[in-house]
């Protein structure tokens, strides 16, 4: 569908917000669902702490990696017609999951939701930044991020609850049957709008001007690693080892481990929306945003610090508080936003993603590698596992966090043009 809306704000909310904010809070539902459903798939696939991180892992591998070509294709074709295909192909990637009777077809399965909903939230940027003022970029994409949480938390307890009525296959092609309606949403109510200039451009061109950044422009590359970073220890924890770690570290049954992802997921909510909102006053006061997103990663590596060390007590408050501080790297995307023109913006947000699935996939892999290190006990992992798992994310997130600031005159200096 092409044509213009107007500018209205109940105009823009309806017609181009929630037709993508709904592609988003399913993309959510799908990362988060082995935090609930891992014990069961564990426990009929006969499934170690490694497979399980794989699994779980495999979505962020495929989204990661299809991110640089996608930057390319959104800016070539527009977010509406980009994120309605491959939802299509995630609701495909779901029944293969749902149908599985082995590893391999729940690793398929796993790969193909993970290219499906790879667009979601890079078609929300775009939209938003195709659509809205750059002074308001911050609180949109701020706005997105939260909406992910909502659908982080939607999977915790309902969840829990639903999986004891209905097997986990019927839940999963619930979201399947989802993901078909999103998509046809988003392609007959969403009016077309691209970057019009880059579509004259060659593929090979569009790519060739990405690669020319990444290699020249040292502030966006401290950008790529400290959100790549900060999210290898946050999501790869959020999405499927914090559930572990409250069950196996501080002695929670399911229901309170379902609470306890219930609260770190609005955790995620406040802050996504406390550092979204925030950052754009600073902006439109004419301060940088860097100190508030490194001041944020540095709370989030001080809670994680803590849950390392086994520290039980209020520890739905910590993870709480971790996954809320974290929140703060993703500013990288209003950052880079604000750096390049608008027709590069498919490809730097894209780019950014890439690092951060590409981070989350390793993190989950790792951890899961070192947990097997020990014996599996009769509730679970071994506890020492996790001190030394948590321990490697938490030094990679501080690693990049002080690249970051040792190089901040590069984030903050414009780019060449």
């Amino acid at each position: 569908m092409s044509g213009t809306i107007s500018a209205s704000g109940a105009q823009l909310w309806w017609r181009i917000c929630l037709p993508f904010l709904s592609g988003y809070f399913l993309s959510y539902v799908y990362r988060s669902v082995n935090a609930v459903m891992g014990p069961q798939l564990a426990s009929e696939f006969n499934l170690d702490a490694e497979h399980l991180g794989l699994l779980t892992g495999a979505y962020f591998f495929s989204f990661g990696l299809f991110q640089i070509p996608l930057g390319v294709l959104l800016d070539r074709y527009g977010p509406r017609r980009m994120d309605a295909a491959l939802l299509l192909l995630a609701a495909i990637g779901t029944f293969v999951f749902a149908s599985a009777h082995d590893f391999a077809g729940l690793f398929i399965g796993r790969m193909l939701i993970g290219l499906g909903v790879s667009a979601a939230l890079m078609a929300c940027f775009q939209a938003f930044v195709l659509w809205y003022p750059p002074e308001r970029t911050g609180t949109m994409i701020a706005l997105a991020y939260a909406v992910g949480g909502l659908g982080a938390m939607s999977v915790s307890v309902p969840l829990e609850f639903a999986l004891r009525v209905v097997e986990w296959r019927t839940a999963v092609l619930v979201f399947a049957a989802a993901s078909v309606v999103v998509s046809a949403w988003l392609f007959f109510a969403v009016p077309e709008k691209t970057s019009v200039p880059v579509k004259q451009l060659a593929f090979g061109v569009q790519l060739k001007q990405l690669l020319t950044i990444i290699r020249t422009d040292a502030g966006f590359r401290r950008l790529a690693i400290a959100i790549g970073t900060s999210q290898c220890a946050a999501v790869s924890t959020f999405t499927l080892w914090m559930g572990t770690w409250l069950r196996d570290v501080a002695g929670f049954d399911g229901v309170e481990v379902a609470v306890g992802l219930c609260a770190g997921g609005f955790g995620m909510v406040v802050g996504y929306l406390f550092f979204g909102r925030l950052a754009d006053a600073l902006v439109q006061r004419g301060y940088s945003v860097l100190p508030l997103f490194a001041a944020g990663v540095a709370c989030g590596s001080a809670c994680l610090l803590l849950l390392v060390c086994g520290v039980t007590t209020a520890s739905v408050l910590t993870w709480s508080l971790f996954t809320l501080c974290s929140t703060g790297a993703t500013l990288a995307h209003s950052i880079a936003s604000r750096r390049y023109p608008l027709s590069l913006a498919g490809r730097i947000n894209t780019t950014l993603n890439s690092c951060t699935f590409v981070g989350v996939f390793l993190g989950q892999w790792a951890v899961g590698a070192i947990l097997t290190r020990w014996p599996p006990t009769g509730a679970g992992y071994d506890p020492r596992g996790y001190t030394w798992g948590l321990g490697l994310l938490w030094a990679v997130q501080l690693f990049g966090l002080i690249w970051l600031w040792l190089g901040r005159a590069h984030v903050n200096r414009a780019p060449q043009s």
